[in-house]
């Protein structure tokens, strides 16, 4: 997408931690190097349960002496935040919410804001930019010359992409990070010190076990039928290949077999969900040959 436009993501909200052991405390908690969060430089990270499944992804950007969460909202940031101070112990760090703030993706020319933190997208170049701001989204646009657009024009750039959108494309307490590009998308730090769940993120590393990806799809329905909706059981050959996650027009994400994947490329028999027929579209930053088929069941 080339032409500027700033869309309202009106589903996530921010958390702050503050105080001097802020960078500490989150360190040993999540996924990708909390060191690395600096001005205009943010990270994409997820905290784990103790076992190593999702529970919540998320921006980790800086503002000041201030480390701001872009997160999931609603009941979703509850519970991320009610985490995070079970955790708290005796770290010297305040937890709050960023009461008034919004989050807005940008697409074109890096927008200039004041009084806004902006960064780049971290997973991937083409997703563009992040806005965390207290202004209106129409007195932003504004400002910055910008359109406002709606989040479908953030799914048709982000879904093609294969970009997982929290608890949307990952179940919370089953999902494992490599299955949804953590890996390739750079939410993992490997080099890092121990995190929470680290133990089976790196199992599935280091010994292979990857036998399902999160990937794009496109629904090959007649013109004006319906698509799958999400949660729909992806078929191939009469049996279960997977589920359809988010759903944009007429893409959308699914949780593959890879080793299905694999047997409906060499056949004429397509992957199919409530009867209509899916192509994958394997975005260029995935290299399925990776998670070669010996090493799936």
């Amino acid at each position: 997408m080339t032409e500027n436009v700033l869309i309202p993501l009106t589903d996530r909200g921010v958390i702050t931690v503050s105080g001097p052991d802020r960078i500490e405390f989150l360190q040993g908690l999540v996924s990708n190097n909390v060191e690395r969060v600096a001005d205009g430089h943010a990270v994409w990270a997820a905290l784990l349960t103790p076992q190593g499944k999702y529970r919540h992804d998320f921006f980790l950007a800086s503002d000041g002496e201030t480390v701001l969460i872009d997160c999931e909202g609603g009941d979703r940031l509850m519970d991320l935040g009610r985490t995070l101070h079970k955790y708290k112990l005796r770290s010297d760090i305040a937890l709050g919410i960023a009461e008034g703030w919004s989050v807005l993706a940008a697409f074109g020319a890096a927008p200039e804001i004041e009084d806004a933190v902006v960064f780049p997208d971290p997973r991937h170049a083409e997703m563009g930019w992040r806005v965390l701001t207290t202004k209106s989204v129409d007195a932003l646009a504004r400002e910055a010359g910008y359109r406002v657009g709606v989040r479908e024009d953030y799914d048709a750039v982000r879904i093609p992409l294969g970009l997982p959108d929290g608890s949307r494309d990952m179940l919370p307490d089953k999902a494992i990070l490599l299955e949804n590009g953590f890996d390739e998308l750079s939410g993992v730090d490997w080099e890092k010190g121990c995190y929470m769940g680290q133990e089976l993120t790196a199992r599935t590393k280091y010994r292979g076990l990857v036998k399902k990806r999160l990937l794009p799809v496109r629904f090959l329905a007649d013109e004006g039928a319906d698509v799958p909706e999400p949660g729909s059981q992806v078929l191939f050959d009469a049996r279960d290949a997977g589920e359809i996650r988010s759903v944009a027009g007429a893409v959308g994400l699914a949780l593959l077999r890879l080793e299905a994947v694999e047997n409906a490329a060499g056949s004429d028999t397509p992957l199919t969900a409530g009867g209509v027929p899916l192509q994958v579209a394997v975005p260029d930053w995935l290299d399925l040959r990776r998670n070669a088929s010996r090493d799936r069941d």
